[in-house]
């Protein structure tokens, strides 16, 4: 095998088992056109020449998306049905050009002849898409024409191409039917939770009322871990709520001598946290035992509950719509979003004035959350699943098994 020739199966060499195929090189069944980018003075926004393609930036999941810039100097073309393919890192993602184009250093056509059809190979360059590697195991960070021509291509006759992509059409359009269901019913999910949760704090009872989150929370503490230099100590920063599941991750064991400037504010088990910074994220999350008199960033608002307000039902106050709306229209600064604490304490929070009755819609609310997290879970695991059947029809469709 040639130093640059590419190996894009590892696991069987590309020895096919069905008889009657052949194995060509990309180049001897495909013209293969490599990128080169026109100078920079020749771009523009108002559709004067032709489209320009870079890189993979515009690619979907398989038709090029439209276009952002435009060229008057035309370098190298591809054509409506070739096949470009990201040539710098990352190596190897395909997708269809849908007009004539111009394409830049980042990436190169493959013209199907006669020989191939344009979906057989495009669905078996699919397969390979995170696995072009070179004859000694590396992954390429860029490849050239020549190594593209040299990647081998596994070819049944025609006819039988042309059999397997109709099966390889049907197969992905029942997964991408069952994927959207999934995607729609995990939607459903959360959205059934967040419609209730809303609801909760709309629908209020005569014997409720309503205060600023000022007046319903205590005092907290803040700290300076540098006074105790070799103390350790558990710290969070701003990105160790993780927005989507409200867990605690990727906390840092510091000494105090290496305290950030923003290790100032201290925590207690039942503390409500919420990010003041890039608020829309809603990075909120009770403190746990474990986090008990440890230290969170000053980008952190600390609410800690009066006796007459359980700290679980200002947690999922903060989880509203409506609360998360107001954060939008507070917020101020572009590249770096952020609200003040007093403007955090400043919002209304309605509540029962019986904690019983609190402590009853807290587990309302905590029951209906694990059963919304559960369904999650069911639903992303069959979209995993659903990507990995994927896999596994294309592997059989190559390997000669259909």
């Amino acid at each position: 095998m040639d130093k640059g020739q590419l190996i894009v199966d590892n696991e069987n060499n590309f020895q096919l088992k069905k008889k009657g195929w052949e194995m060509k090189k990309l180049g001897e069944v495909c013209k293969v056109i490599a990128g080169q980018s026109p100078e920079g003075k020749y771009y523009n926004t108002k559709e004067n020449g032709l489209p320009f393609y870079q890189g993979k930036k515009e690619f979907t999941k398989k038709y090029i998306g439209e276009p952002t810039k435009w060229t008057t100097k035309i370098t190298k073309e591809a054509k409506a049905n070739d096949i470009l393919m990201s040539v710098r890192a990352p190596v190897g993602p395909i997708n269809f050009s849908t007009q004539r184009i111009c394409i830049g250093r980042g990436l190169a056509a493959i013209r199907a002849s006669k020989l191939i059809e344009k979906e057989f190979l495009f669905n078996y360059l699919l397969k390979h898409e995170n696995e072009i590697v070179c004859n000694t195991g590396a992954v390429f960070n860029s490849i050239n024409k020549a190594q593209i021509e040299a990647i081998q291509i596994p070819l049944p006759p025609l006819s039988e191409q042309k059999r397997i992509v109709a099966i390889l059409d049907k197969a992905f359009a029942a997964i991408a039917k069952a994927k959207t269901n999934a995607e729609q019913n995990l939607k459903n999910s959360k959205e059934l939770f967040e419609s209730y949760l809303q609801g909760v704090f709309e629908n209020k009872g005569d014997d409720w009322e309503e205060k600023t989150l000022g007046k319903v929370l205590q005092k907290t503490e803040t700290v300076n871990p540098k006074l105790n230099p070799n103390e350790e100590f558990i710290y969070l920063d701003v990105s160790s709520v993780n927005k989507e599941t409200k867990q605690i991750e990727e906390t840092s064991i510091l000494l105090g001598k290496d305290a950030p400037s923003r290790a100032r504010k201290l925590i207690k088990t039942n503390d409500v946290i919420f990010a003041t910074v890039r608020p829309t994220h809603s990075r909120v999350t009770i403190i746990t035992e474990e986090y008990n008199n440890q230290v969170c960033s000053t980008g952190y608002y600390v609410l800690r509950a009066k006796d007459f307000l359980n700290n679980n039902f200002i947690y999922y106050f903060l989880l509203t719509f409506g609360f998360n709306q107001q954060m939008e229209k507070l917020q101020k600064g572009a590249s770096y979003p952020a609200v003040t604490n007093s403007e955090v304490k400043s919002i209304i929070i309605p509540f029962p004035k019986s904690l019983s009755e609190q402590q009853t819609i807290v587990k309302k609310l905590d029951a209906l959350s694990a059963e919304t997290k559960r369904l999650e879970a069911v639903y992303q695991k069959k979209i995993v699943d659903l990507g990995e059947l994927k896999k596994s029809v294309l592997q059989k469709a190559f390997n000669g098994e259909f």
